[in-house]
Protein backbone atom coordinates (compact mmCIF):
# COMPACT_ATOMS: atom_id res chain seq x y z
CA UNK A 1 0.00 0.00 0.00
CA UNK A 2 2.32 3.06 -1.25
CA UNK A 3 5.11 3.49 0.47
CA UNK A 4 4.02 1.90 3.64
CA UNK A 5 6.82 -0.47 5.81
CA UNK A 6 5.15 -3.23 7.13
CA UNK A 7 6.68 -5.59 9.79
CA UNK A 8 5.62 -9.28 11.09
CA UNK A 9 5.25 -9.12 14.49
CA UNK A 10 7.15 -11.96 16.84
CA UNK A 11 6.19 -10.94 19.94
CA UNK A 12 3.55 -9.03 21.56
CA UNK A 13 5.33 -7.97 25.20
CA UNK A 14 6.59 -4.14 23.10
CA UNK A 15 2.89 -4.12 23.33
CA UNK A 16 2.18 -4.00 26.63
CA UNK A 17 5.13 -2.21 27.80
CA UNK A 18 3.85 0.78 25.59
CA UNK A 19 0.47 0.60 27.15
CA UNK A 20 1.93 0.68 30.64
CA UNK A 21 4.06 3.84 29.37
CA UNK A 22 0.63 5.55 28.44
CA UNK A 23 0.77 6.82 32.16
CA UNK A 24 1.58 7.33 35.21
CA UNK A 25 1.60 4.61 37.59
CA UNK A 26 1.15 4.37 41.35
CA UNK A 27 1.78 1.21 43.72
CA UNK A 28 -1.65 1.16 44.25
CA UNK A 29 -2.70 0.22 40.97
CA UNK A 30 -0.17 -3.18 40.49
CA UNK A 31 -0.17 -5.72 39.55
CA UNK A 32 -1.52 -4.61 36.26
CA UNK A 33 -2.40 -7.31 34.06
CA UNK A 34 -2.28 -6.65 29.90
CA UNK A 35 -4.11 -9.48 27.91
CA UNK A 36 -3.60 -9.93 24.24
CA UNK A 37 -4.35 -12.80 22.02
CA UNK A 38 -2.95 -11.92 19.01
CA UNK A 39 -1.09 -12.88 15.91
CA UNK A 40 2.41 -13.44 15.69
CA UNK A 41 4.80 -14.64 13.16
CA UNK A 42 8.16 -16.87 13.22
CA UNK A 43 10.01 -17.83 10.70
CA UNK A 44 10.68 -21.85 11.17
CA UNK A 45 12.87 -23.73 8.85
CA UNK A 46 10.75 -25.42 6.30
CA UNK A 47 11.96 -29.04 7.54
CA UNK A 48 10.37 -28.00 11.13
CA UNK A 49 6.89 -27.35 10.04
CA UNK A 50 4.62 -29.56 11.75
CA UNK A 51 0.62 -29.63 11.15
CA UNK A 52 -0.85 -27.21 14.31
CA UNK A 53 2.33 -27.80 16.47
CA UNK A 54 4.55 -25.84 14.53
CA UNK A 55 3.88 -23.34 11.94
CA UNK A 56 5.09 -20.03 11.09
CA UNK A 57 1.82 -17.76 11.99
CA UNK A 58 -0.27 -18.57 15.09
CA UNK A 59 -2.03 -17.14 17.91
CA UNK A 60 -0.84 -17.25 21.72
CA UNK A 61 -2.84 -16.19 24.78
CA UNK A 62 -0.39 -13.58 25.82
CA UNK A 63 -0.51 -11.79 29.10
CA UNK A 64 2.45 -9.42 30.40
CA UNK A 65 2.03 -8.42 34.20
CA UNK A 66 3.50 -5.30 35.30
CA UNK A 67 4.34 -5.57 39.39
CA UNK A 68 6.22 -4.97 42.13
CA UNK A 69 8.73 -7.45 43.40
CA UNK A 70 7.11 -8.10 46.42
CA UNK A 71 4.10 -9.49 44.29
CA UNK A 72 5.77 -11.74 41.95
CA UNK A 73 5.24 -15.04 44.26
CA UNK A 74 1.53 -14.69 44.89
CA UNK A 75 1.02 -13.59 41.17
CA UNK A 76 2.86 -16.66 39.82
CA UNK A 77 1.26 -19.01 42.22
CA UNK A 78 -2.30 -17.97 41.01
CA UNK A 79 -1.04 -18.30 37.43
CA UNK A 80 0.33 -21.88 38.26
CA UNK A 81 -3.69 -22.61 40.04
CA UNK A 82 -5.10 -21.36 36.41
CA UNK A 83 -2.63 -23.48 34.42
CA UNK A 84 -3.66 -26.79 37.06
CA UNK A 85 -6.92 -26.13 36.44
CA UNK A 86 -7.57 -25.53 32.74
CA UNK A 87 -5.34 -28.73 32.01
CA UNK A 88 -6.83 -30.71 34.38
CA UNK A 89 -10.24 -29.74 33.44
CA UNK A 90 -9.65 -31.00 29.71
CA UNK A 91 -7.77 -33.88 30.91
CA UNK A 92 -3.94 -32.97 30.17
CA UNK A 93 -1.20 -34.22 32.03
CA UNK A 94 2.05 -31.96 32.63
CA UNK A 95 4.62 -31.29 34.50
CA UNK A 96 6.37 -28.46 35.04
CA UNK A 97 9.91 -27.16 34.30
CA UNK A 98 12.23 -23.93 35.62
CA UNK A 99 14.73 -23.15 32.44
CA UNK A 100 17.55 -21.48 33.88
CA UNK A 101 20.16 -18.69 32.57
CA UNK A 102 21.29 -19.04 28.82
CA UNK A 103 24.74 -17.83 27.53
CA UNK A 104 23.23 -14.65 25.73
CA UNK A 105 21.08 -13.48 28.54
CA UNK A 106 20.57 -9.91 29.33
CA UNK A 107 21.21 -8.14 32.61
CA UNK A 108 23.32 -8.41 35.42
CA UNK A 109 24.63 -11.52 37.15
CA UNK A 110 22.49 -10.65 40.66
CA UNK A 111 19.40 -9.88 38.95
CA UNK A 112 19.52 -13.30 37.32
CA UNK A 113 20.15 -15.17 40.81
CA UNK A 114 17.56 -13.35 42.55
CA UNK A 115 14.69 -14.23 40.12
CA UNK A 116 15.84 -17.80 39.66
CA UNK A 117 15.97 -18.75 43.31
CA UNK A 118 12.72 -16.75 44.26
CA UNK A 119 10.96 -19.10 41.02
CA UNK A 120 12.67 -22.48 42.69
CA UNK A 121 11.04 -21.49 45.60
CA UNK A 122 7.93 -20.94 44.42
CA UNK A 123 7.61 -24.58 42.66
CA UNK A 124 9.44 -25.94 45.92
CA UNK A 125 6.16 -24.56 47.70
CA UNK A 126 3.68 -25.78 44.86
CA UNK A 127 4.69 -28.87 44.02
CA UNK A 128 7.41 -30.22 46.49
CA UNK A 129 11.45 -29.84 46.45
CA UNK A 130 12.48 -32.69 43.32
CA UNK A 131 8.71 -32.65 41.98
CA UNK A 132 9.82 -30.54 38.84
CA UNK A 133 12.48 -31.08 36.32
CA UNK A 134 15.38 -28.29 36.08
CA UNK A 135 16.54 -27.49 32.35
CA UNK A 136 19.86 -25.69 32.76
CA UNK A 137 20.77 -22.80 30.15
CA UNK A 138 17.19 -23.00 28.54
CA UNK A 139 15.87 -19.61 29.96
CA UNK A 140 15.06 -16.48 27.80
CA UNK A 141 17.44 -14.12 27.20
CA UNK A 142 15.72 -11.70 29.60
CA UNK A 143 14.73 -13.79 32.05
CA UNK A 144 14.34 -17.14 33.85
CA UNK A 145 10.77 -18.80 32.88
CA UNK A 146 9.03 -21.96 34.41
CA UNK A 147 7.33 -24.10 31.38
CA UNK A 148 4.50 -26.49 31.79
CA UNK A 149 4.96 -29.36 29.66
CA UNK A 150 1.81 -31.55 28.53
CA UNK A 151 1.86 -35.06 27.01
CA UNK A 152 -0.30 -36.42 24.74
CA UNK A 153 -1.95 -40.04 24.17
CA UNK A 154 1.33 -41.30 22.41
CA UNK A 155 3.52 -40.19 24.86
CA UNK A 156 5.31 -37.26 23.12
CA UNK A 157 5.63 -33.89 25.34
CA UNK A 158 5.08 -30.19 24.22
CA UNK A 159 6.05 -27.00 25.96
CA UNK A 160 2.43 -25.03 26.14
CA UNK A 161 2.26 -22.66 29.03
CA UNK A 162 5.48 -20.60 30.19
CA UNK A 163 5.39 -18.32 33.31
CA UNK A 164 8.52 -16.04 32.33
CA UNK A 165 9.91 -13.49 35.02
CA UNK A 166 11.56 -10.43 33.64
CA UNK A 167 13.41 -7.54 35.36
CA UNK A 168 15.61 -6.46 32.20
CA UNK A 169 13.36 -5.32 30.20
CA UNK A 170 11.41 -3.08 32.52
CA UNK A 171 15.02 -1.97 33.19
CA UNK A 172 15.58 -1.33 29.19
CA UNK A 173 12.28 0.30 28.65
CA UNK A 174 12.46 2.51 31.96
CA UNK A 175 9.34 1.45 33.35
CA UNK A 176 8.66 3.04 36.86
CA UNK A 177 5.91 3.66 39.52
CA UNK A 178 5.41 5.97 42.21
CA UNK A 179 5.91 4.02 45.61
CA UNK A 180 4.38 4.37 49.17
CA UNK A 181 7.47 6.84 49.55
CA UNK A 182 6.25 8.89 46.82
CA UNK A 183 9.49 7.63 45.29
CA UNK A 184 9.65 6.14 41.46
CA UNK A 185 10.80 2.13 41.73
CA UNK A 186 11.24 0.35 38.87
CA UNK A 187 8.54 -2.66 38.58
CA UNK A 188 9.34 -6.49 37.28
CA UNK A 189 7.64 -8.32 34.49
CA UNK A 190 6.16 -11.40 34.36
CA UNK A 191 5.03 -12.50 30.63
CA UNK A 192 2.83 -15.38 30.69
CA UNK A 193 0.73 -18.20 28.51
CA UNK A 194 -1.01 -21.18 29.30
CA UNK A 195 -2.81 -22.41 25.85
CA UNK A 196 0.79 -20.84 24.42
CA UNK A 197 0.29 -21.64 20.97
CA UNK A 198 -3.56 -21.63 20.30
CA UNK A 199 -3.01 -24.08 16.74
CA UNK A 200 -0.77 -26.34 19.47
CA UNK A 201 -3.09 -26.72 21.60
CA UNK A 202 -5.73 -27.63 19.81
CA UNK A 203 -3.44 -29.87 17.97
CA UNK A 204 -2.27 -31.46 20.86
CA UNK A 205 -5.89 -32.00 22.27
CA UNK A 206 -6.69 -33.92 19.11
CA UNK A 207 -3.93 -36.11 19.39
CA UNK A 208 -4.90 -36.77 23.00
CA UNK A 209 -8.66 -37.73 22.80
CA UNK A 210 -7.35 -39.37 19.07
CA UNK A 211 -10.15 -36.82 17.70
CA UNK A 212 -12.71 -38.70 20.21
CA UNK A 213 -13.93 -36.10 22.65
CA UNK A 214 -15.63 -36.06 25.72
CA UNK A 215 -19.12 -35.08 25.18
CA UNK A 216 -18.61 -31.59 26.62
CA UNK A 217 -15.84 -31.23 24.73
CA UNK A 218 -17.04 -32.31 21.22
CA UNK A 219 -17.78 -29.94 18.09
CA UNK A 220 -21.08 -32.41 17.32
CA UNK A 221 -22.46 -33.40 20.76
CA UNK A 222 -25.32 -35.48 19.16
CA UNK A 223 -26.33 -36.97 15.97
CA UNK A 224 -30.42 -37.58 15.04
CA UNK A 225 -30.62 -39.91 12.41
CA UNK A 226 -34.72 -40.52 11.15
CA UNK A 227 -35.09 -44.14 9.52
CA UNK A 228 -37.77 -42.91 7.10
CA UNK A 229 -38.64 -39.64 5.57
CA UNK A 230 -41.31 -39.59 7.92
CA UNK A 231 -39.47 -39.73 11.08
CA UNK A 232 -37.47 -36.24 9.91
CA UNK A 233 -39.98 -33.96 11.68
CA UNK A 234 -39.65 -35.49 14.82
CA UNK A 235 -35.84 -35.76 14.73
CA UNK A 236 -35.95 -31.94 13.49
CA UNK A 237 -37.99 -31.01 16.93
CA UNK A 238 -35.62 -33.23 18.95
CA UNK A 239 -32.45 -31.14 17.27
CA UNK A 240 -34.30 -27.96 18.11
CA UNK A 241 -35.15 -28.56 21.60
CA UNK A 242 -31.22 -29.92 22.39
CA UNK A 243 -30.23 -26.74 20.38
CA UNK A 244 -32.71 -24.31 22.86
CA UNK A 245 -30.74 -26.10 25.37
CA UNK A 246 -27.38 -25.45 24.41
CA UNK A 247 -26.55 -28.64 22.90
CA UNK A 248 -24.46 -28.94 19.71
CA UNK A 249 -26.71 -31.37 17.40
CA UNK A 250 -27.37 -32.29 13.92
CA UNK A 251 -30.23 -34.43 11.56
CA UNK A 252 -28.87 -36.48 9.40
CA UNK A 253 -31.94 -37.18 6.64
CA UNK A 254 -30.02 -38.15 4.03
CA UNK A 255 -31.26 -40.51 1.83
CA UNK A 256 -28.93 -43.67 3.03
CA UNK A 257 -29.69 -46.60 4.68
CA UNK A 258 -29.64 -46.28 8.76
CA UNK A 259 -27.09 -48.97 8.76
CA UNK A 260 -24.38 -47.13 7.21
CA UNK A 261 -25.49 -43.61 8.80
CA UNK A 262 -24.94 -45.11 12.30
CA UNK A 263 -21.25 -46.45 11.19
CA UNK A 264 -20.51 -43.09 9.76
CA UNK A 265 -21.73 -41.59 12.98
CA UNK A 266 -19.07 -43.59 14.53
CA UNK A 267 -16.35 -43.36 12.23
CA UNK A 268 -16.76 -39.30 12.89
CA UNK A 269 -16.57 -40.08 16.84
CA UNK A 270 -19.89 -38.29 17.63
CA UNK A 271 -20.64 -38.70 21.45
CA UNK A 272 -23.88 -39.78 20.79
CA UNK A 273 -26.35 -40.99 18.06
CA UNK A 274 -29.97 -41.19 18.35
CA UNK A 275 -32.03 -43.17 16.17
CA UNK A 276 -35.38 -42.66 15.81
CA UNK A 277 -38.99 -44.71 14.26
CA UNK A 278 -42.38 -44.89 14.88
CA UNK A 279 -41.43 -46.24 18.17
CA UNK A 280 -39.72 -43.33 18.99
CA UNK A 281 -41.81 -40.97 17.51
CA UNK A 282 -45.03 -42.47 19.40
CA UNK A 283 -43.55 -42.34 22.96
CA UNK A 284 -41.21 -39.26 22.48
CA UNK A 285 -38.35 -41.69 23.59
CA UNK A 286 -34.37 -41.94 21.29
CA UNK A 287 -32.79 -45.04 20.70
CA UNK A 288 -29.28 -43.81 22.13
CA UNK A 289 -25.95 -45.25 20.56
CA UNK A 290 -23.03 -43.97 22.73
CA UNK A 291 -19.16 -44.14 20.43
CA UNK A 292 -17.35 -46.94 20.46
CA UNK A 293 -20.61 -49.46 22.02
CA UNK A 294 -22.44 -51.67 19.65
CA UNK A 295 -25.52 -51.83 21.68
CA UNK A 296 -28.79 -49.08 21.66
CA UNK A 297 -30.52 -48.76 24.82
CA UNK A 298 -33.84 -46.74 24.13
CA UNK A 299 -34.47 -44.29 27.00
CA UNK A 300 -36.99 -41.40 26.76
CA UNK A 301 -36.26 -38.00 25.76
CA UNK A 302 -36.33 -36.51 29.25
CA UNK A 303 -33.90 -38.88 30.42
CA UNK A 304 -31.53 -38.79 27.73
CA UNK A 305 -31.68 -34.40 28.21
CA UNK A 306 -30.66 -35.02 31.57
CA UNK A 307 -27.95 -37.28 31.30
CA UNK A 308 -26.23 -35.07 28.94
CA UNK A 309 -26.71 -32.31 31.04
CA UNK A 310 -24.54 -34.09 33.77
CA UNK A 311 -21.99 -34.63 31.60
CA UNK A 312 -21.30 -31.42 30.32
CA UNK A 313 -21.86 -30.09 34.10
CA UNK A 314 -19.38 -32.21 35.62
CA UNK A 315 -16.65 -31.75 32.56
CA UNK A 316 -16.73 -35.94 32.52
CA UNK A 317 -13.88 -37.57 30.54
CA UNK A 318 -16.30 -40.54 29.91
CA UNK A 319 -19.32 -40.93 28.05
Amino acid sequence: EGDKIYALKPMNCPNAILAYKRNLHSYKDLPIRISQTDTIHRKEKSGELNGLFRVQMFRQDDAHTILAENQVADEIADIMKIADEIYGTLGLKYRAELSTRPDDYMGDIESWNKAEAGLKAILDNQYGEGNYEINEGDGAFYGPKIDFHLRDSIGRTWQCGTIQLDMSLPEKFDLTYVGEDGEKHRPVMLHRVVYGSIERFIGILIENYAGAFPVWMAPVQVRILPITERHAAYAEQLRQQMFDLGFRALVDDRNEKTGYKIRESQVKKTPYTLVVGDQEQENHTVALRKYGEKDSAVMSVEDFIALMQEKIATRAQEY
